[in-house]
């Protein structure tokens, strides 16, 4: 059946592996297809007058977090980065846009109906798959159309660029020996240890520095926040469970649990009817009822050659993987269990659960007790949650309310609309925070929603406006900020000296690094100590000498071989020269636009 429709497939087995690609899909989005999310209401930045919303920052920014890419304490970092990337795609929109380039609504739909992502097992486009993936990567029908539409668009233009290029065969070749150069060289880190003297630092400096770099000690906007949490944790606690309701929780866990089938597949279609299917799949039913083994008869009736020769094992399945009808099988039998004939619309199976790897219900009662307690809270908490608008609404003060409801009234310290955490750092509590009613008005904000489980009011007790720092309260940054300046001058100072003394012929102590056959891309030393190495001059006698900064100070760098690389097959070697040039005017281009547009960072 698979192997005739979509032509040399792995049968039902590669069904179960569309499964897990498709899992994936849902939980990191459709990220393959389009590159920024929609966004919401509040703006990040406006690029000629048009937003970019907050919404699609935040979601590049957490993904990149839960992802491993970057580290937590990097975020706001990695905030501005992201946002500026948006900025650059959404100057390069509007450029593709004035520019006249446009696709029709036919292509857009052609792109959609030929994704692998919103194809059914058969390799055709399925309404309801493409439904559900846009779903689950928070997209609806039309703002999915508008993103595909903007970065295709983005690709035409890169493209367009890069097929404008004309690249001579010769220029080609040099150019690819460059990118393939390989060099010898050796470097050395200079300390401040490694200084005659310490570096000192006046009052005058650190007036300097901070008369330079006052945007560094700008204080934003800030205001202390009192706040209350309902949380349906907490009303739970008072709600019994009945001892039944658990067990039937964990009959049902049980029933949805992922577990290993088997099955016998007998399709139908094009070379046999589905009355000569069935009477095909009986005869192995006949078989497995006569006592046969069920692994022998999947090897003898089975069409799905890719599992018959497993004995029918399709592996692993979980609820959603391979249709309704198999599904509704599948996970209706116990283990050992063989069901009766099921049609799966292009096939009849004949489906055994080989095992079910679930905790027994010992091992699972207080996780369910807990399950159980939460879901019978359900009426109580919206009960709660409705008091607690009537009473935040109607009162003065915060600490009434939480005394009415016999909630716990927090305080901040002062925190900006970037420096809050915990319950303060949910997405809209701060947009709260600073609303008019909240901030200037001195009300209860309304209930916010946290998540299913938990609800917040805050309310602004002090507010103070943003303002620069004066010296004196940040006199300890300032001099740790100088006194880093100053060193990494004294560092770069020396190096030099000593980049002559070798330049001279002279021998200098110092704790050198060999790095042999280094590559642009290697990662054998720190990326500025590459890109130094990459730039010296060939040496013509002897050695080329040079220096160049790193997070923890100066290096200096002997350079003394340097080999060029392959440069392969010309075709390949034209197209790299082709992305290099486009790149290049791809970011020239953007370095343009950025000049010329009005751009505005709230």
């Amino acid at each position: 059946m698979l192997q005739r429709i979509r032509e040399g497939s792995q049968g039902w087995t590669a069904r179960v592996i569309v499964g897990a690609i498709i899992v994936t899909f849902a939980l990191f989005g459709a990220e393959s297809l389009v590159g920024v999310f929609t966004s919401g209401s509040d703006d990040a930045a406006t690029v000629n007058g048009e937003p970019i919303g907050k919404r699609a920052v935040e979601m590049q920014v957490q993904r990149a977090i839960r992802s491993g890419q970057v580290p937590p304490d990097q975020e706001r970092e990695l905030r501005k980065q992201v946002t500026d990337q948006l900025i650059s795609t959404e100057l390069l929109d509007q450029y593709a846009e004035e520019g006249g380039m446009h696709l029709s609504d036919a292509q857009i739909d052609q792109l959609i109906v030929s994704r692998p992502e919103f194809q059914d097992s058969e390799g055709s486009f399925s309404q309801d798959v493409f439904s559900n993936r846009l779903s689950q990567a928070g997209y609806t029908p039309l703002s999915f159309r508008k993103e595909l539409r903007s970065d295709m668009k983005r690709q035409q233009l890169q493209q367009g660029i890069g097929l404008s290029t004309l690249v001579l065969p010769g220029e080609a070749k040099r150019l690819q020996a460059l990118e393939n150069q390989t060099r010898d060289f050796r470097y050395a880190e200079l300390t401040a240890d490694d200084l005659d003297t310490s570096v000192e630092v006046s009052q005058d400096d650190m007036q300097a520095y901070y008369d330079a770099h006052q945007d560094q000690y700008k204080r934003p906007e800030q205001v202390k926040i009192a706040y209350v949490v309902l949380d349906q944790q907490e009303v739970a606690r008072d709600v019994d469970v009945d001892e039944q309701q658990v067990r039937d929780a964990y009959a049902q866990e049980r029933q949805d649990a992922p577990r290993e089938v088997a099955h016998i597949m007998v399709d139908y279609g094009d070379e046999r009817s589905r009355d000569e299917a069935m009477t095909r799949i009986e005869k192995a039913q006949d078989k497995l009822d006569n006592g046969e083994d069920f692994a022998a008869v999947a090897a003898e009736y089975s069409d799905d050659t890719a599992s018959a020769d497993q004995g029918g094992d399709l592996g692993v399945i979980n609820r959603g993987f391979l249709g309704e009808a198999f599904d509704d099988a599948a996970f209706s039998l116990s283990e050992g269990d063989v069901s009766s004939v099921v049609d799966s619309g292009d096939g009849l199976h004949l489906i055994k659960v080989t095992d079910i790897d679930f905790p027994s219900f010992d091992e699972r009662r207080d996780q369910l007790a807990e399950q159980v307690r939460l879901d019978n809270s359900s009426d109580a908490f919206n009960e709660q949650v409705q008091a607690l608008e009537d009473q935040s609404y109607a009162a003065e003060d915060l600490q009434s309310v939480a005394d009415e409801l016999g909630l716990e009234m927090r305080t901040s310290d002062w925190v900006s609309r970037d420096s809050a955490d915990g319950v303060l750092a949910e997405p809209g509590v701060m947009d709260a925070a600073f609303s008019e009613d909240v901030l200037e008005n001195g009300y209860n904000s309304d209930v916010l929603e946290l998540d299913d489980q938990r609800r917040a009011v805050v309310r602004v007790t002090d507010h103070r406006d943003a303002t620069t720092l004066p010296l004196d309260d940040v006199k300890d940054q300032v001099r740790e900020a100088t006194q880093k300046v100053k060193t990494r001058e004294a560092l770069q100072a020396r190096a030099q000296t000593l980049v002559e003394a070798l330049k001279n012929g002279e021998s200098v102590a110092l704790d050198w690094q060999d790095i042999e056959e280094a590559t642009r891309d290697g990662d054998n030393a720190p990326d500025s100590v590459l890109q130094k190495a990459f730039r010296l001059p060939h040496p013509e006698q002897g050695s080329s000498f040079g220096q160049a900064s790193t997070d923890e100070g100066v290096v200096v760098i002997e350079l003394t071989d340097v080999r060029d690389g392959g440069t392969g097959d010309a075709s390949e070697s034209t197209q790299m020269t082709q992305r290099l040039r486009a790149q290049a005017a791809i970011q020239g281009l953007t370095e343009t636009l950025r000049e010329e547009a009005e751009i505005e960072r709230h």
